[in-house]
């Protein structure tokens, strides 16, 4: 039976829109998905807190509606964040 190439050797799936929202915030417009706490499987740093997100938190990752023109994609804008903190941020 063959194994499945690492992931981390495929190129990255474009972010879709799927099982995502928006959000408007002073900023920009936003696309926000919500991660379920079993599917967090590794720490970030949250940029509103400057805190960790630990593995089994559930949390939002987002990046811009509209990436800037110095990146190829919203991939290299996308953040974790904490569900509180991206809901207190204005």
């Amino acid at each position: 039976m063959a194994r499945r190439p690492s992931k981390h050797t495929r190129p990255a799936r474009p972010l879709g829109f799927g099982h995502s929202t928006g959000a408007t915030k002073r900023d920009g417009r936003w696309i926000v998905r919500s991660i379920a706490g079993a599917a967090a499987t590794k720490a970030y740093r949250c940029p509103g807190c400057n805190q960790t997100v630990t593995p089994g938190t559930p949390h939002v990752v987002v990046w811009p509606d509209v990436p800037m023109l110095t990146s190829g994609s919203g991939l290299d804008e996308r953040r974790h964040w904490h569900t509180s903190c991206w809901q207190r941020r204005p």
